[in-house]
Order: C-alpha cells, then sequence, then structure tokens
C-alpha cells in the first residue's frame, strides 16, 4: 500500500513482518519553482547533494514485509538529516552565533548554504520567518511520519530497527587504502543500535557480496542520534553507498548497469527487512 504526501511517500507492506523501516531522507528530487529562482546553481548542480536514486534501491523492501519510507524534498531545501534549529547564520538572518557545530560551519545545515564541491546556493541569506516556514511545511511533518512509524513498530513488535539509507562520493573514500568500501555502516559506535542488530546488518552485507566498513568516515548524522535507543529495543543504522556503484555522479544519472547493482542490493534488502528487533529471533553466525 502507498501512501502519498506533498512531503514524503510511504509504502507500507501486505505484511509488515518485523518492524523495520527503510527510510531516504535525502533521496528527495522535488525542485519548486520558487526554489529554482532564488538560487545561482543549475539543477544539475543542486542535484549533486541528492542521494540519487536510493529510493529506487530501497523500494523493494516493501514487497519483503518492511515500511519504506522516502522523502520529495531535495537535501538543498532543507536537509532532514539535521535538528529542527541547526540554522547558518550565514544563510538566516537574525541567527547569533551560539549554536555552531562542524557541519553548520561546512554550510551544511537544516537549511544548506552549499552543494557539493562548495557551490553556494544562495546569493544572500533569507529572512528567518522564510526558514521556519520551510521548518514547519516540510521538516516537521517528514519526522512526525518517521517517529510514528518508530512508535506503531514498538507496539506491534516490541521494538524497531531503522535503516537510514544514504549514498556517498566516491572522492569521500579517496583517503582509503584498496580496496576501498562499498557501503559503510554508521551507528554511533553502538550508541544508535545494539551490536546484535548492527552485526546482523554487516554480516547480511558480507553474505551478499559488499565490502563494509563501520563508523569511518560516518558514523551517523542527526536522525541515528535523535532516534537510536537501544536500551529501548529502538535502534538506528545508517548506511552509506558509494554512489559510484550505481550512478554517474557528473551527470546524476544511473549506470547502464544500474539494474544489476540495484539486484544485488535488492538481496541486502531482502535480508534486513525481516530482521527482529527481539534478539532470541536473530539469525546466529555461521560456526
Amino acid at each position: 500500500m502507498t501512501s502519498d504526501d506533498p512531503v514524503f511517500d510511504l509504502m507500507r507492506p501486505a505484511v509488515w513482518r518485523s518492524g523495520v523501516i527503510f527510510a531516504s531522507p535525502h533521496s528527495g528530487r522535488c525542485y519548486p519553482q520558487w526554489f529554482q529562482e532564488e538560487t545561482r546553481l543549475s539543477e544539475v548542480h543542486l542535484r549533486s547533494s541528492e542521494d540519487a536514486f536510493v529510493d529506487r534501491l530501497i523500494a523493494p523492501a516493501a514487497d519483503h514485509g518492511a515500511v519504506v519510507l522516502t522523502s520529495r524534498i531535495p537535501r538543498a531545501l532543507v536537509d532532514l538529516n539535521r535538528a529542527a534549529d541547526d540554522f547558518d547564520p550565514l544563510v538566516v538572518e537574525g541567527i547569533g552565533p551560539g549554536k555552531l557545530n562542524p557541519r553548520i560551519m561546512a554550510g551544511l545545515g537544516v537549511i544548506p548554504r552549499v552543494v557539493s564541491q562548495g557551490r553556494a546556493i544562495y546569493t544572500r541569506p533569507m529572512p528567518r520567518a522564510e526558514a521556519e516556514r520551510r521548518i514547519e511545511q516540510f521538516w516537521r511533518p517528514y519526522h512526525r511520519k518517521l517517529s510514528g512509524l518508530i512508535a506503531e513498530a514498538c507496539e506491534k513488535f516490541g521494538g524497531a530497527i531503522l535503516i537510514d539509507a544514504h549514498s556517498m562520493p566516491r572522492d569521500a573514500l579517496a583517503h582509503l587504502p584498496a580496496p576501498r568500501p562499498d557501503i559503510v555502516l554508521g551507528d554511533r559506535n553502538g550508541g544508535s543500535a545494539a551490536g546484535r542488530i548492527s552485526d546482523a546488518v554487516a554480516q547480511a552485507a558480507a553474505e551478499v557480496g559488499f565490502r563494509l566498513r563501520r563508523n569511518s568516515p560516518f558514523s551517523g548524522a542527526y536522525i541515528t542520534a535523535a532516534y537510536g535507543r537501544p536500551v529501548q529495543n529502538i535502534h538506528v543504522v545508517q548506511i552509506e553507498l558509494d554512489r559510484s556503484l550505481y550512478m554517474d555522479e557528473r551527470l546524476i544519472q544511473p549506470r547502464p548497469d544500474f539494474d544489476l547493482f540495484a539486484a544485488q542490493f535488492s538481496r541486502l534488502v531482502a535480508r534486513l527487512a525481516q530482521l527482529p528487533p527481539d534478539a532470541d529471533r536473530l539469525p546466529l553466525a555461521a560456526e
């Protein structure tokens, strides 16, 4: 069953098997005309900050018993993986320097200042009222739905597992020795998911043929921090996919062999979609 909303798409399986939720907060690509008129950048440059096609890659989870939540709102407009008050004083008027963090300083606050390669989105700061309007119209509906799904999973299954799906530029791995990972798993070094859950995700990835690295260079951002509560049996695991495996990063287009990668990734999705939050039901590793 599919539920459409101006901010997100929600796909529910015929039978929700075990409280797993797949989400993609950065794959939105609906650029309003008013936003395009505010920015100096072309649509291709704006799209460079998207997790393009990740929504397509995780969609099969609904066929395997998991809920799938994907954003329609592009990251360049509002970043759903930031706190609602992560305002950049260089983007929003009337914001003091009190709550600066490394992401805001890099131009990647809740309303980003830049896209990939440090390209500036705006020519001038926006009024604070406009920034707050965007939070109310785009950020809050997505997070209300996400938190509601987690609560629903906890009621039905006694816990929840959120697979927060993202993609990373190939250049983000340039400093790593070969062979570079296909996927970086982030659980805030155990802070957002129990080890048994992260281990099960890592084992499933390895079994379908992906090289994996954990918590470096990406350990998780706002969503893992805000929702991961392992002691309450709410587990959030972030996965970052190497974009170059399935898309042309320069043109923001699927590679000719996209379907082959999607089929491999679908095998991982199928396994993760049925992970139970209950430790007693997790599959045992091979001897």
